[in-house]
């Protein structure tokens, strides 16, 4: 159905691979359709194929599909502007019934249509008059229409209209005393195909520190994926070097702000963020605080949505303030630091190391195998909101490991700004003793394995496969009995 934000849906089904998208005009539609949707859903096809063809041209991907629109077309001149807006196939489906002998009386679900069209009862299909043959003319004419208008605008085929918008005019219309105030502009618009923006050039393609200020509106979203997939298919998993893209944003990000972006790429927001930021995030930094003069305590507040950071592999991410249900859900190597998180924190993760500076909400750590988190419990009921099936529960002991909450924490604080990180530096050895360690039990296994490994003098890398293959010894063990 044609309506604001189908570009968005018509780029999604092609990247999931599909052949055709239809954008169907308000004014179609079957004759038993309720009155409500004949009257109220969806707008003219003009709008939505425009959109359409436009985002598909701007993510690079309007060679991967075919792209149809209907809505009563009755004439040539509807195919050849259906055809210039980017459309290359159409349907026709109420005047060929018409043709036909429909009179629209919009009884058709239920068996009275008078003239015999869409009706079982015997007595009724005796009225049909009609014969396919009208159709067959009818559609002559409306080729021989299209063929017209082809010359005189200088075409020889159809796919050289396809989405040529410079050949509309609107000014007629715009004349119009109805018209007054009208700006169709956006419904001509001619985007470049393209895959990243220009601003970024000369750090794709000469390495290049780049760094710049952005608006952003919660209408934009996956912002930063099409650039990081630029990064990556230029110079593939390792990226550019550290903070060689650093793009600030003010304002409200949509979803999936930051996803999958690889190693060079950091997105500063000043403001907040929906659901999946950081999805898939892959080497990138992403960094989130409150916009300046804020009048709320950010760690008492949400600055990001639901399951972030999901399935992200690699980087750092920093959030002023709680982010919503499910934060790092199968995070498997990113190290970051919240101030607090809503329900099911931690679910599914198998890596990386996620700080948490206050409260977090029920069932924390389900179904956790890897990975570490650090939870501020000032409180002590920590423990009964954590689900502890798979995970053990210790307050921080390790000398190496304090210093590196400790150094996250201060990393939070210098980019963040972050109050609550300032305080739990200044006061550190209070705050440290209400740290929770919450590590996986087949993975505090592996951990203890290493730590003696390392303690005989091997190195890391040695003391990690030593513990594995020590490790897997164990469980052939388990299941030979």
């Amino acid at each position: 159905m044609s309506e604001v934000g189908v570009g968005t849906i018509a780029a999604g089904v092609a990247k999931a691979h599909a052949d055709v998208v239809l954008i169907s005009g308000h004014d179609g539609g079957t004759g038993a359709s309720p009155l409500s949707s004949i009257k109220h859903a969806g707008v003219p096809w003009e709008l939505g194929l425009a959109e359409t063809h436009q985002v598909l041209l701007l993510n690079n991907l309007r060679s991967r599909i075919v792209v149809e629109t209907d809505g009563q077309l009755k004439t040539g001149r509807d195919v050849v502007v259906a055809t210039l807006l980017g459309a290359e196939e159409f349907g026709f489906a109420t005047a060929p019934l018409v043709v036909l002998g429909c009179i629209m009386m919009r009884v058709c679900h239920l068996n009275t249509c008078p003239v015999g069209v869409a009706t079982q009862d015997p007595r009724l299909r005796e009225k049909f008059t009609g014969d396919p043959a009208h159709v067959v003319t009818f559609m002559r004419f409306i080729a021989q229409e299209v063929r017209e208008l082809m010359a005189e605008l200088g075409f020889r085929t159809m796919d050289e209209m396809i989405g040529r918008v410079d050949k509309l005019d609107v000014r007629q219309a715009l004349e119009h005393w109805k018209a007054h105030g009208l700006d169709l502009s956006t419904l001509l618009y001619d985007p470049p195909a393209g895959d990243h923006p220009a601003l970024c050039a000369p750090a794709l393609e000469r390495k290049e520190p780049v760094a710049a200020t952005l608006p952003i509106r919660n209408r934009n979203r996956v912002v930063g994926t099409i650039l990081g997939s630029a990064i990556t298919r230029k110079y593939g998993p390792a990226g550019l070097p550290d903070d060689t893209i650093h793009l600030t944003f003010q304002g409200s990000a949509g979803q999936s702000f930051g996803a999958f972006i690889p190693k060079g790429l950091t997105l500063t927001l000043e403001g907040d963020a929906n659901d999946y930021i950081g999805k898939g995030l892959s080497g990138g930094r992403i960094v989130v605080y409150p916009a300046r003069g804020s009048s709320f305590v950010p760690e008492q507040n949400m600055i990001v949505g639901n399951v972030a950071l999901y399935g992200a592999t690699a980087g750092e991410a920093f959030f002023y303030g709680a982010a919503g249900e499910r934060f790092a859900v199968r995070n498997s190597g990113v190290h970051a630091v919240v101030e607090a998180v809503g329900d099911h924190g931690c679910e599914y993760m198998t890596g990386g190391r996620v700080v948490v500076l206050g409260p977090t909400g029920r069932n924390f750590a389900a179904g956790m195998s890897g990975g570490i988190a650090y939870v501020l419990d000032e409180d002590d009921d920590f423990a009964a909101r954590c689900n502890k099936e798979m995970v053990l529960l210790y307050r921080l002991r390790y000398p190496e490991e304090i210093s590196f909450v400790k150094d996250l924490v201060f990393r939070h604080a210098e980019l963040t700004g972050s109050a609550r990180a300032r305080k739990v530096l200044v006061d550190w050895d209070y705050f440290v003793p209400r740290f929770v360690r919450v590590v996986p039990n087949d993975y505090n296994r592996v951990l203890q394995a290493q730590r003696k490994m390392r303690e005989t003098g091997l190195s890391p890398e040695e003391a990690e496969m030593a513990a594995f293959e020590l490790n897997a010894a164990d469980v052939a063990r388990v299941g030979g009995k």
